[in-house]
């Protein structure tokens, strides 16, 4: 699973960095939130998560580390989408920001509950 976390984490950093791009050329930042998010659950955590998991392979090849993955990249284009949209008025767009949201932060407990359960002095 780590290789697979760090090339998708390079897909969601050239999104961040061409919405940071767009955003400053427009001098529209309405989506920094989104932009912020993409590149740090999208780009940095995942990077991160692709080199401890390439590290310490164990907990990569774990269900639990295939679970963080899905579950994270299921849940954070929903999050980012959703937001997007409620920030440019569409109120109907909050329940799957919530929904999202659960999905990235279940993600995240997983991530740390695998790192405890598979990550060991000695691997």
């Amino acid at each position: 699973m780590g290789i697979r976390f760090i090339k998708i984490s390079s897909i969601y950093f050239v999104i961040g960095v061409c919405m940071g791009m767009y955003m400053s050329m427009s001098l529209n930042f309405a989506l920094r939130s989104v932009h912020v998010h993409l590149l740090l659950l999208g780009w940095a955590s995942m990077m991160a998560a692709g080199i401890l998991y390439h590290i310490f392979q164990e907990a990569g090849h774990s269900k639990l580390g295939k679970i963080h993955f899905w579950l994270l990249n299921i849940g954070l284009p929903i999050m980012m989408i959703a937001l997007a949209l409620e920030i440019y008025g569409n109120h109907a767009a909050i329940p799957f920001v919530a929904g999202g949201s659960i999905l990235v932060v279940l993600a995240i407990i997983i991530f740390s509950i695998n790192i405890f359960t598979h990550v060991k002095e000695n691997s």
